[in-house]
């Protein structure tokens, strides 16, 4: 009985050690793979490249960098600048927009390039006929008309057509005397000199007074040989073209100089266009014109500028400016009214970006320059001629720089163009934040530390400015107004918000004491 419990001990003692021996020896193995496993994943960390130190940079944005670790005046640490983050650092003033909501946006750019920039004034204009083929018919003489040969306005006529005769007692008289005249030359042809000059000076004085008179040579002549005056006296058109103007009324009585007719040709007429104050500096005498008539919308009439005229009109600010059309078939009628093009443009080619590239706030003209991926510059430029879909950039952009030309006011209103625009002058404060303008707030919360009502200054221990990307810290800042340091004193915490009046002065325009609230540990994580 007892020889058995003995062997049965014996064999329990073996078991229990066989398992304590395969526990240790599973222990030992997954130990052992552990260490493996550690190893093999810390190899990649091991063979990771170091990023090599470049300097140390100024925590608030200013133009100083150290060799060495170092803390500015407020107690703030330097931050470190590695390799290939200069570019980022350089990036002051610009804005950075992720890809994803770039292509949400549909922001479209285009490369600024050297082209002739084509464009055209276009004005409205009236036909009118040429001044210079309107004549007048007028007699010299006072009289009455006796006949109308032409009775009808707007009816045309050939050069040399009858238009109405007159009689004229004076004119009755002054043939007759120079009949008598030219017949006692002709009696007196043998006789003294002294008697033959006289008589030829009495002839050539009377053909002078019917010459004045308008009288035609082949009258003169038929007066000269008949030696019979004419009792009316024919008066002719002086130029093909149409009867504009017949105040001639048979029977009526007429005075010296008054116009009886008024014939125009209009196989050249003018246009008069209205060309806007703005783009008169364009337009050169001698440029060619194309003018377009309601009446005929499928013709195209080709002139040239022959006149700027000299004064502007004050009720529409316009110049008129006159073109010369032929006008054949006279399918042009005075008084029409007409749509002038004007090409003009640079000869030479300029650097252009399309029209909607530029933000035209009304005091200044920016435009959206790609600078990377996701990363854009708003550039004030200085613009030049305009044409119909492209403008002129005499400053703010070069040839071959991408330029934002769709979506560019979404881009706008993404990042906060304000901020970017007051980072024009100087460095933006924190890492990759762009320097406020005067017109930009921030706010905080923070402990009064220290007051000074003689400089207008105070102490603030104050939180993070996100808008900075500043941490805790403290420091000083001026007061917009002396009233704002009422009712604050050292401990009392406040929330105020402050703008950057020029780089490095930071001005409190708010300040609003807070009660019941505890203070935030400004020192926390230094």
């Amino acid at each position: 009985m007892k020889r058995g419990i003995v062997v049965t001990a014996g064999v329990f003692s073996l078991a229990v050690a066989a398992s304590g021996g395969y526990w240790l020896g599973a222990q030992r193995d997954a130990g052992h793979g552990s260490s493996v496993a550690s190893a093999d994943m810390s190899a990649p960390a091991l063979q990771k490249k170091e990023r090599k130190l470049l300097y140390y940079r100024n925590p608030m944005g200013l133009p100083d960098t150290s060799p060495t670790p170092k803390k500015d005046p407020m107690g703030m640490d330097y931050i470190a600048v590695y390799e290939g983050e200069e570019a980022e650092e350089a990036t002051a003033g610009q804005i950075r927009i992720s890809t994803e909501k770039v292509q949400k946006l549909g922001v479209r750019t285009e490369t600024a390039q050297l082209r002739i920039l084509d464009r055209l004034v276009r004005a409205a204009g009236r036909i009118e006929p040429d001044e210079r083929r309107v004549y007048a018919i007028s007699p010299k003489f006072e009289g009455y008309v006796e006949r109308l040969h032409v009775n009808i306005t707007g009816q045309p006529v050939g050069k040399g057509q009858p238009l109405f005769e007159v009689y004229s007692p004076e004119l009755v008289s002054a043939q007759r005397e120079y009949a008598i005249a030219a017949q006692g030359v002709e009696s007196l042809r043998d006789a003294e000199g002294t008697s033959r000059d006289s008589m030829k000076q009495l002839a050539d004085s009377s053909l002078l007074r019917l010459k004045n008179w308008d009288i035609s040579e082949e009258q003169i002549k038929s007066l000269a040989k008949s030696g019979e005056s004419r009792r009316t006296l024919t008066f002719r058109s002086p130029v093909s073209g149409i009867v504009t103007e017949k105040k001639a009324v048979q029977g009526m009585r007429f005075m010296p100089g008054e116009p009886l007719y008024q014939v125009a040709d209009l196989s050249s007429v003018w246009v008069l266009a209205d060309v806007f104050e703005q783009d008169i500096a364009h337009v050169r005498p001698g440029a060619k014109a194309r003018v377009r008539i309601n009446a005929y919308p499928d013709k195209t009439f080709e002139g040239t500028v022959s006149y700027v005229y000299p004064a502007l009109k004050a009720e529409t600010r316009t110049v008129p400016v006159r073109v010369e059309l032929p006008n054949p078939g006279q399918m042009l009628k005075p008084a029409m009214f007409a749509q002038v093009e004007l090409p003009v443009g640079n000869k030479a080619p300029v650097v252009t970006v399309p029209t909607s590239a530029v933000i035209d706030s009304g005091t200044r003209r920016l435009v959206f320059v790609q600078a990377g991926e996701g990363r854009f510059e708003p550039r004030e430029v200085k613009l030049g001629q305009r044409g119909d879909n492209y403008v002129e950039v005499i400053d703010g952009v070069r040839d071959g720089e991408p330029v934002v030309v769709a979506a560019n006011f979404l881009i706008d209103a993404e990042s906060n163009l304000k901020a970017a625009i007051g980072s024009f002058g100087h460095a933006g404060h924190g890492e990759g934040a762009a320097a406020p303008s005067g017109k930009v707030g921030h706010k905080a919360e923070g402990t009064v530390e220290g007051l000074d009502a003689a400089a207008g200054t105070v102490t603030l221990s104050h939180g993070p400015v996100a808008s900075l990307k500043w941490p805790e810290m403290t420091m000083d800042f001026a007061v917009a107004n002396p009233s704002l340091l009422a009712g604050l004193k050292p401990g009392s915490k406040v929330e105020f918000e402050f703008v950057e009046r020029k780089p490095g002065e930071w001005v409190i325009t708010r300040a609003t004491a807070q009660a019941g609230k505890p203070a935030a540990n400004p020192h926390a994580g230094h």
